[in-house]
């Protein structure tokens, strides 16, 4: 068992194992952490989604759902693998489960059956949920099987644990079958192999990194954030900049005016010429990754 690592330990970690890594805006504050405890942990949990697509997958487990709210795991992991960050803290991915797989898990040994849930596994395991349908042809790519393997040594090496402190839900909740399409064994003989191993090197100059499309609503009168920052700067650099002072991290009518300054640019005209960020065209400013804590 150990403390949870911080936000800022676990994005180091991540990028330590070579981990290609997205922060979506607020994932280091959003989570479950008001209505119980979050840790000491244990280990880290494995899921997958019953989802396809990259954003509806992401917005769907940073948001959750009427019945489950958000977060739904720590982070996603893509089919091309990419792990999008969307919480940090207790988050809603394990529910109760077996308390002898957790007393397994803590001692590293071999897990006993999973024939019980009585215990709280939201508060004792680092949750990621992989893109994949579970129906058994979906196809694991060997990219997120890479991705899946790095994460989870990640924060085993952190915190100096043993493959044995990786599961699948499957082995923690009676009735789950996720993640299906791989044995929880073949994981963890990858990633014994990787921490025997050792972490990759980073690379000497990594490849430029974009803010994510926050969505329209984002851009709402109130919101303060250093993405409309890097985004002003951005628009500024572009030609497109209709500050008196500024940017700054508040959303206000220079910034509207300013993206729509950047629409008209693009070719976009009439009501898509409003000012309100769009998926394509936020694509193309390529917003680099704030320096934020929001």
């Amino acid at each position: 068992m150990a403390t949870p690592l911080t936000a800022a330990r676990l994005l180091a970690a991540l990028r330590e194992e070579g981990v290609t890594v997205v922060e979506h805006p607020g994932w280091r504050t959003h989570n479950r952490n008001h209505v119980g405890p979050w840790g000491p942990v244990h280990g880290v949990m494995i899921h997958h989604t019953v989802t396809t697509g990259t954003v509806s997958t992401v917005a769907l487990c940073r948001d959750g759902h009427s019945s489950l709210p958000g977060p739904l795991c720590h982070g996603v992991i893509a089919k091309d693998g990419t792990v999008h960050l969307v919480g940090y803290g207790r988050a809603n991915h394990a529910g109760l489960g077996d308390g002898d797989v957790l007393q397994a898990v803590a001692s590293e040994r071999s897990l006993p059956a999973d024939n019980e849930a009585d215990t709280d596994g939201n508060r004792s395991f680092y949750g990621f949920e992989c893109v994949n349908l579970g129906d058994g042809r979906d196809p694991w790519p060997a990219v997120q099987l890479e991705a899946i393997e790095r994460v989870s040594a990640a924060i085993c090496r952190a915190h100096g644990w043993s493959q044995r402190s990786v599961i699948g839900h499957k082995e923690w909740q009676p009735g789950k079958i996720d993640p299906r399409g791989f044995t929880m064994d073949f994981l963890r003989d990858r990633i014994a192999r990787r921490l025997a191993a050792g972490p990759d090197k980073p690379p000497s100059k990594p490849k430029p990194s974009y803010e994510p499309f926050p969505g329209a609503a984002f851009f709402a009168q109130g919101r303060r954030s250093a993405v409309i920052t890097a985004m002003g700067r951005r628009l500024v650099a572009e030609g497109c900049g209709r500050y008196a002072v500024g940017p700054g991290p508040n959303w206000g009518e220079a910034d509207r005016k300013s993206y729509a300054a950047w629409q008209r640019k693009l070719g976009y005209e009439g009501n898509a010429a409003d000012g309100i960020p769009g998926a394509a065209s936020w694509a193309r400013l390529r917003v680099p990754n704030a320096d934020r804590e929001d």
